[in-house]
């Protein structure tokens, strides 16, 4: 017989589902939303529904009806066993069959009873009798062992949580590096490593919950920077039981349909977890240009800081009405607003080495998120001018975030460019560099776990906005794909705005070696750059590429622009 236990989670923080640790459990309701309506309505009379509308078998209707019949179900178990007051959160998914129910817990295997529990009460329906049943599973319950508690740290410093789909490690960093202008010992962590300094000290992904504790347990650290990404909150919670300051940057199309996210709503839903938690004391900055991210200012504890180039958005009026602040440019010049105060004029945007002398949109609402979070944490106005006024797009500072290199008057920009966005941010810099009369050359890119539309739109815009576009394989994220599948779907992609020809290389270090040798004087290339970003810098050094200072950046965009 096949179980309705489809999978118990343990989150060890706040979540999706509770601001605290919590068990997910996914279950697999076949039985109840298959069965004839006659037995559902036997079923919802002995659970104490006796009103209840089952709907027809296999409907939408029945799925909500299980749903809401299994939040009672949870209940009456953890009722029988002791715990009388447990909250239950139930969704449905995507699979008419499947539903997610979720509950906080303090004692980790008794919790983890409680969920196998509910599992074997489903397992014997239609048929058995429930009350005996449910007392059987109450009572082992109960003699289970309480289990350990959960590892949710409260921290004793300031802690910045930046999230959102694009930005986030850039924000970061940049929050990071003006806190290190004030003199502070700091560390971050992110889709790279632990940090402390500027120094990594642990390499790999930590943008989940185990970042956090990395940075933490470095006791120098006076302030810490974490990155906080989608994966980490849906698979094991957030680390933290709370953050002073909370960034979120953006949210769009990425990593949907993985556990239980097929929509951007749902996305940033998952990614507002991280405002959601920050202390009430603290603010939550948020991008005030992109409505899902505005809206999570209605679900917060904290004070809202927006941040928008527009100095006459609406949000940006109606957020100081209600007492929160706002950063923006106005007449060239990055400012801070509150409401009854005239603005504050901090830095002007073509001072900001990262905005690539204010050609890059994307980059300067991250310098003014940053400067929102910098300001919110407490750090002092003139630190923020002075990290904002030094911190340069170069590997040093920023890696494998819009770098740029030069050789025999070719430019090449590296840049993670992961989804739609990014590679719209890519193009946006390419074109800004580039001299009339010059090309653009691209190398393509995408990790196997992007959906199948998105690969086919990132190949596309490459096809349609490059006048050479290449693919260039990451080996080590396929992640269940094969090279071939991805080259269908970026070629597909690239048929639709008639472009027929689209070379394959197997790695970005290859593809960019094949679109510099197509190079001439003048031209810009671009590589989506997620793998050997090492491997490419050392590529670019061997060929005679040097590292583009702010300075020669802005030469570019003038060149450009004339």
């Amino acid at each position: 017989m096949t179980s309705s236990l489809v999978e118990l989670r343990v989150l060890e923080g706040p979540n999706l589902y509770f601001p605290r640790a919590a068990i997910k459990l996914t279950l697999d309701l076949t039985g109840l939303i298959e069965a004839p309506t006659d037995r559902a309505l036997r079923f919802a009379s002995r659970i104490g529904l006796p009103r209840a509308r089952p709907g027809e078998p296999g409907s939408g209707f029945r799925q909500r009806f299980a749903a809401r019949a299994v939040g009672r179900l949870v209940r009456h178990v953890a009722g029988e066993a002791g715990a009388t007051r447990l909250a239950v959160r139930v969704r449905p998914t995507n699979d008419v069959h499947r539903i997610v129910v979720a509950y906080p817990w303090r004692n980790r295997t008794r919790a983890q009873a409680l969920g196998r529990a509910v599992a074997a009460v489903l397992d014997a329906l239609p048929s058995a009798d429930l009350d005996e049943l449910v007392s059987d599973e109450a009572a082992r319950v109960r003699a289970a062992e309480k289990g350990p508690g959960p590892t949710t740290i409260k921290p004793k410093i300031p802690i910045v949580a930046v999230t959102g789909t694009n930005g986030k490690t850039t924000t970061s960093r940049m929050v990071a590096h003006i806190a290190r202008t004030h003199g502070m010992h700091v560390g971050w962590s992110s889709t790279d490593g632990i940090y402390i300094d500027g120094e990594l000290v642990e390499p790999g992904d930590y943008s989940g919950p185990s970042g956090a504790g990395r940075v933490l347990a470095h006791k120098e650290v006076q302030l810490a920077v974490t990155e906080t990404a989608r994966g980490g909150i849906l698979l094991k919670g957030i680390g933290l039981a709370f953050n002073h300051v909370s960034v979120f940057t953006n949210v769009s199309a990425d990593h949907l349909g993985l556990h239980g996210i097929d929509t951007v709503d749902q996305l940033a839903e998952v990614k507002s977890v991280v405002c959601r938690i920050t202390r009430p004391d603290g603010w939550v900055v948020l991008n005030a240009d992109d409505p899902r991210v505005l809206a999570t200012r209605t679900n917060i504890r904290a004070r809202p800081w927006v941040f928008s180039r527009d100095p006459d958005s609406p949000a940006l009026r109606e957020v100081l009405s209600e007492g929160g602040r706002a950063t923006t440019v106005i007449d060239g010049w990055v400012c801070v607003m509150e409401a009854n105060n005239d603005p504050d004029p901090l830095v002007e945007v073509v001072d900001v080495p990262m905005t690539l002398a204010g050609l890059s949109r994307f980059n300067v609402e991250n310098a003014l998120g940053a400067a929102s979070a910098a300001l919110g944490v407490g750090l002092p106005r003139q630190a923020v001018v002075d990290g904002l006024t030094s911190f340069r797009p170069d590997p040093e500072h920023n890696p494998g975030r819009m770098n740029f290199f030069t050789h025999d008057d070719i430019s090449v920009v590296i840049d993670l460019a992961h989804n739609e966005a990014g590679l719209e941010a890519l193009l946006e810099i390419m074109n800004g560099v580039r001299r009339p009369g010059a090309r653009l050359l691209l190398g393509l890119g995408a990790v196997g776990d992007r959906q199948d539309e998105i690969v086919g739109s990132l190949g596309e815009m490459g096809a349609r906005d490059a006048d050479v576009a290449v693919i260039a394989h990451k080996a080590g994220y396929l992640r269940g794909r094969t090279t071939d599948e991805l080259d269908v779907l970026f070629r597909q992609g690239a048929a639709r705005v008639g472009v027929d020809d689209l070379p394959s290389y197997p790695t970005e270090v290859a593809g960019l070696a094949a679109l510099v040798d197509q190079a001439k004087p003048g031209d810009v290339v671009g590589l989506m750059c997620h793998e050997d970003r090492q491997g490419v810098y050392d590529w670019l050094a061997d060929n005679g590429f040097s590292t583009d200072t702010p300075e020669t950046l802005r030469d570019k965009v003038r060149a450009a622009r004339a």
